[in-house]
């Protein structure tokens, strides 16, 4: 149950603030098990490279940066860049800018579902309470960051190369980040100064990813994307009124 609990929480959080048009059950379902498909595919490939004795990242293996980019960051956001970009850029159901936010949470989640149950089944309860707190609510920010610009890319025809651009490299330079700290508080956790500076940095790194995650979901017109001012509930652009929770 810890495995799953804090993806159906972040899952009814991100549904529950689609107010406008709330998106098709089946199609989320779909966006949850393309996010299942992606962690058997990084998993395969793990397999694959085990059985052939190849291994073509294993020069990352000594660096906590290359480590984070290139075995972490690199496949799983861009597997979920794809697969999104396969299962909404022409479905008639994508006509809002948050619904590119919903359906990135749902892909992401799906992947971190699969993920955590692996993760808790070989290091127990414990590990799940830390993933819980940590891990999911990570993959989710990286969702909620890939969906804004993915958005912006669908429906902003002038800038499109350069938004999906970075509806991939954000969550990528996030998520690197985000690993690139773990793994080095792994390597040098047990020098005490190192330590303390390390995780003062995670605690502020999560911090601001937390910042830019609420901002994209409740400061932005969930129609037309645009910045919605302080106290206002109606857009300044599409006139529409937006209710946020």
């Amino acid at each position: 149950m810890i495995s799953v609990l804090p993806v159906i929480i972040l899952l009814g959080y991100i549904y529950l603030n689609d107010k406008n048009e709330r998106e098709p059950l089946g199609l989320l379902l779909k966006a949850f098990f393309c996010g299942c498909l992606v962690a058997v595919l990084i998993l395969l490939w793990s397999f694959i490279e085990g059985i052939i004795g190849i291994h073509l990242t294993e020069f990352a293996e000594d660096s906590a940066v290359l480590k984070s980019f290139f075995q972490a960051a690199i496949p799983e956001e861009g597997l979920k860049f794809l697969f999104l970009y396969w299962l909404i850029w022409n479905n008639k159901e994508f006509n809002e800018h948050f619904d590119g936010i919903v359906y990135a949470v749902f892909v992401s989640m799906g992947f971190a579902c699969v993920e955590n149950i692996l993760y808790v089944f070989s290091g127990g309860f414990e590990t799940g309470i830390v993933r819980a707190v940590l891990a999911v609510p990570g993959h989710f920010l990286f969702a909620v960051i890939m969906g804004y610009f993915f958005s912006r890319a669908r429906f902003t025809p002038m800038h499109r190369g350069r938004l999906l651009w970075m509806a991939f490299l954000c969550p990528v330079l996030a998520h690197g980040l985000y690993d690139t700290l773990c793994f080095t508080m792994e390597m040098y956790g047990e020098m005490s100064g190192l330590s303390y500076v390390l995780s003062v940095l995670f605690i502020a790194f999560n911090v601001k990813l937390w910042q830019i995650g609420l901002k994209a979901i409740r400061n932005h017109c969930h129609i037309c994307g645009a910045k919605i001012p302080k106290g206002e509930i109606n857009c300044p652009y599409c006139d529409q009124m937006v209710k946020y929770s």
